[in-house]
């Protein structure tokens, strides 16, 4: 038994996912990183073991009730922790936050500034001091009552509803009106109703126009479907609801992307008319502080921000000084150009993780072990120097930081150094090395290594000849201001710059229309799927495939089985406990849901008579708990499903399994999802790619694997472009357009474009220094 002043973590039998039987000993009161290969075990170690068996000791300690349903979630496989402090997780959040959730509420500065303005705020004369809710566009006493706080209103008019007048109602003039059986279903109502629905929309009168598109009246009405032959068709009670009624609420309701962009071609978005945009109410936008509403506050950027706060008066001087402290850890991690009313869904999950990283500063724990996972994401270079400054600070606060990381400046300035590998999935689950950072040079089997202690220069190539080339611009959007980029087909290009600089901004008006682009393809980090039922499998296509395979055995034929039949998406074959999720969901009541394994198929997501049929000697849920390199062996000879794993490998995703859910993927392996699915098919004519921050939670050895593929893409004839910050990839590249010189308003102009050794050579930007050390060597990564 380890003493009580053991200065280590001490972790023994780690079995999580791919770890196998791992020990290890990580010093507390250090930056420890934990380093390897994508899928290599190490988010296993750090997140999986350490963090969940701290975070399950901290709700043992809390209630019965809270106990008996961690229970259920499980605890993390692993024989024994010592000498674990209570831990605090920053982990780059897949779920996609709400747009009322801000810079300002997920830092909390919103509320030290509602508070200012209720204490210290200057009223007019006879005006009633508010209390600090009422300057919040998230409650019922703030919030603007014409657009309930969102700034905006969104509206339709006739011609937006009605794109051809000349068509009658039956032909489909309502074009906002859904298809299938419930467009007709409508149809039916309206005529029903006694409207004409076969006469051209402009004919119809200017009332009844009206009244169709615009009422909010529901009328239910006795429909007597038309009579087809063979299909008895009995009266039914329909309801009606207009087409603005149906546009707004499926913009508002719906949780399909596809519909949700459907319903937003006939809406029309403009500032509210009664907040112009404020967010709330009149007395509480009559109150101001420096002689600047509280909207006009929180749309600085947080550099000005700091600077406009009032010091007069005992009250106002107290409040701005906590303001200003909160102000200051955000802008030392780079994200000054922000302001307190940006939307949450509009960052980054780098720029999000930073944001809470800044609170936790502020919070004044000590004693805790920070669990962090890739807080470099997203973060030029000239930015991850400040990072590491303030994980030194959260160290010297007395802290342990625990840090999952793929970027080599972070490891050189870590305490301790923790290398899971060699490989991914099934070939790595060991750790190779855990001491201090020097001490990794002498690991020969180790990936990180070769990377971290190869000072050499990036190898010379020739940039390759455009074949022409798309001109984006004048671009005047966010920070940037008439912006016009060059970007050569035929060619790699990088797009680089600080935080804020403007980068995705650019590549965004890069659109299918502009001459030269041809078939456009973007592939970015959002999830693949936010529910466990999606997964690698379903999203390639890979699946369908493997379920005609299986319906074609002898056992199904026998036994009627379809294809169907191995879906576990609809009800036969599936485990209805689950409904095929393999998953329950389980309320934590003050916690977001989490899911555990399904009691009755533990998982495996169909029912018994289902898992009866095999092939090859495996059932459909063992065939789906294949890793992507284990498929591809069993799956050889079936050209159809070998091309789509070839394309997963190709990539570097050889360690996934084939069922693994939507949930459990990062934004890079997301990214290289889309990638893989896109070069699995057959490339028709030129395609110019845009991929932003590919590399982002990619470990050096991953990168080059990315690399080769999107080299190959160019080699093919198509055009590549990424916003990177990974000064190896930008080395590189054929082109780099630099953006800057800062962020937000500092930022948002071309700073140098050219060659990488002509930017590298560019007076006033921020990554020519960077450049130039990888291009000479001494600076990858």
């Amino acid at each position: 038994m380890h003493s009580p002043h053991d200065p280590y973590v001490r972790v023994r039998d780690a079995r999580e996912h791919n770890l196998r039987d791992v020990d290890v000993d990580i010093p507390r009161d250090t930056v420890a990183v934990f380093t390897g290969v994508s899928g290599s075990g190490k988010s296993s170690l750090a997140f999986g073991t350490v963090y969940a068996e701290a975070q399950r000791r901290y709700f043992e300690s809390v209630a019965p009730y809270a106990r008996r349903l961690i229970h259920q979630v499980g605890a993390p496989k692993v024989g024994e922790i010592t000498g674990l402090p209570p831990a605090v997780s920053l982990q780059q959040r897949r779920t996609a936050p709400t747009s009322r959730s801000s810079v300002g509420t997920v830092t909390n500065l919103s509320n030290s500034l509602r508070m200012l303005f209720s204490r210290a705020g200057d009223y007019p004369p006879g005006a009633p001091r508010l209390d600090s809710d009422a300057f919040s566009p998230n409650t019922a006493a703030g919030a603007c009552p014409e657009c309930h706080g969102l700034g905006r209103v969104h509206r339709t008019t006739e011609e937006l509803l009605v794109p051809d007048p000349s068509l009658s109602i039956r032909d489909g003039a309502i074009a906002a009106w859904p298809g299938a059986w419930q467009g007709k279903n409508l149809r039916d109502v309206l005529d029903a109703l006694g409207y004409d629905v076969d006469r051209p929309w402009r004919e119809l009168p200017a009332e009844q126009r009206e009244w169709i598109l615009f009422t909010d009246e529901q009328p239910v009405v006795t429909v007597h479907p038309v009579r087809e032959a063979g299909r008895i068709q009995r009266p039914y009670q329909g309801t009606y609801t207009s087409a603005r009624r149906y546009v707004l609420k499926t913009f508002s309701d719906t949780r399909s992307a596809t519909l949700r962009a459907k319903a937003e071609r006939f809406l029309t978005s403009e500032p509210c008319p009664v907040c112009g945009g404020g967010r709330l109410r009149p007395e509480a936008l009559a109150v101001t502080v420096g002689g600047r509403t509280v909207a006009e506050l929180a749309a600085l950027p947080l550099t000005e921000l700091a600077g406009a706060l009032p010091t007069d008066g005992e009250t106002a001087r107290v409040l701005t000084a906590d303001l200003t402290a909160r102000i200051a850890p955000v802008v030392e991690l780079g994200l000054g150009y922000l302001s307190l009313d940006r939307p949450t869904p509009t960052l980054s999950a780098g720029e999000l993780q930073r944001l809470r990283l800044a609170t936790q500063l502020r919070s004044g724990l000590f004693g805790v072990v920070y669990v962090l996972d890739e807080p470099s994401a997203g973060l030029h270079p000239a930015d991850t120097e400040a990072l590491l400054t303030v994980l030194e600070r959260l160290k010297a606060a007395g802290n342990s930081v625990f840090v999952v990381e793929h970027h080599l400046a972070v490891m050189r300035g870590a305490d301790w150094i923790v290398d899971v590998g060699p490989r991914a999935g099934e070939h790595g689950g060991r750790v190779l090395y855990s001491g201090p950072v020097d001490g990794l040079a002498g690991v020969a089997e180790s990936a990180t290594a070769r990377h971290l202690f190869d000072r050499a220069p990036a190898p010379v190539r020739t940039p390759r000849t455009p074949r022409g080339s798309v001109t984006v611009g004048p671009v005047v959007r966010h920070n940037l201001r008439g912006v016009t980029a060059r970007f050569p087909l035929g060619a790699l290009t990088a797009v680089t710059g600080v935080s804020g600089s403007g980068k995705s901004t650019l590549i965004g008006e890069i659109t299918e229309e502009l001459p030269g682009v041809g078939r456009l393809v973007s592939v970015d980090q959002r999830p693949i799927g936010r529910t466990p039922r999606s997964n690698l499998a379903t999203y390639t296509g890979l699946f369908d495939v493997v379920r005609k395979v299986f319906a074609a055995t002898d056992e199904a034929r026998e036994r009627g089985y379809g294809v169907g039949r191995f879906s576990f998406n609809v009800s036969g074959g599936r485990c209805e406990t689950c409904q095929g999720e393999g998953f329950v969901s389980v309320e934590l009541l003050f916690l977001p849901s989490t899911y555990t394994p399904c009691p009755d198929c533990g998982g495996a997501r169909y029912n018994p008579p289902t898992l009866e049929v095999a092939y090859r000697g495996r059932n459909i849920a063992e065939v789906l708990d294949l890793t992507v390199e284990g498929a591809a062996e069993f799956f050889a000879d079936t050209p159809a499903v070998a091309r789509s794993l070839a394309a997963l490998l190709d990539v570097g995703l050889g360690y996934l399994r084939l069922g693994q859910p939507a949930t459990e993927l990062s934004g890079g392996e997301a990214q290289r999802i889309k990638l893989a699915s896109e070069l699995q098919r057959g490339r028709r004519g030129h395609t110019l790619y845009l991929l932003d921050e590919p590399t982002t939670g990619l470990h050096p050895a991953d990168v080059e694997v990315l690399m080769r593929q999107l080299h190959g893409l160019v080699d093919a004839g198509h055009t590549v472009v990424v916003v990177e910050h990974d000064m190896t990839v930008v080395a590189g590249a054929d082109h780099v357009v630099d953006l800057g010189p800062g962020g937000g308003e500092a930022g948002g102009r071309i700073v140098a474009e050219g060659s990488p050794a002509e930017v590298a050579r560019a007076d006033g930007s921020a990554t020519a220094r960077y450049l130039a050390e990888a291009l000479h060597g001494g600076g990858r990564r």
